[in-house]
């Protein structure tokens, strides 16, 4: 077995600018979206870190650097999709349980949405994708309101062990 934990935080970008909010693969109705290369996922991008880490492989930034241009605005789904295949067969995904910390907006409606997609683009049903929400108490950028933040642990099984 072996475990990775992924950790992302994204700004919010300025209302008004275009920017939609994207978690877990999910469209948001939200004033502001998050500032990123690409669609700024915050879930799917500490996903697929934890992911990644629990394959032994590089961070997200190595494979989908943001100075490649074929990023820009890419769908962080798809790039989950494309580390699961990075990762290899010789891993089963034992589960996933992954965390967004922010004070707005509250991701409680959309939590199935973000569960079914991840596990999705993981290839797993969805009882192995745990997702929850959390308030940081309006501590730090998150408590402010400045932005979005996650936090992801995967656990991940040797097919030979069965």
């Amino acid at each position: 077995m072996r475990v990775g934990l992924g950790v992302d935080a994204h700004a919010f970008a300025e209302p008004g600018d275009g920017r939609k909010l994207i978690l877990g693969g999910v469209d948001i109705p939200f004033d502001r979206g998050l500032l990123g290369h690409s669609d700024a996922d915050v879930l799917a991008h500490a996903v697929t870190d934890a992911l990644l880490g629990a394959a032994g492989l590089e961070d997200i930034g190595h494979y989908f650097p943001d100075t490649d241009e074929r990023y820009k605005d890419a769908d962080s789904i798809m790039l989950l999709r494309e580390a699961r295949l990075l990762a290899g067969d010789s891993w089963n995904i034992a589960n996933v349980d992954a965390v967004v910390i922010c004070e707005r907006p509250k991701i409680r409606d959309y939590r199935e949405a973000m569960r079914e997609n991840l596990a999705k683009a993981l290839g797993v049903e969805p009882s192995r994708v745990s997702v929850r929400g959390t308030t940081s108490e309006k501590l730090g950028f998150t408590g402010r309101g400045e932005g979005i933040a996650a936090q992801a642990v995967c656990l991940l099984e040797s097919r030979s062990s069965g």
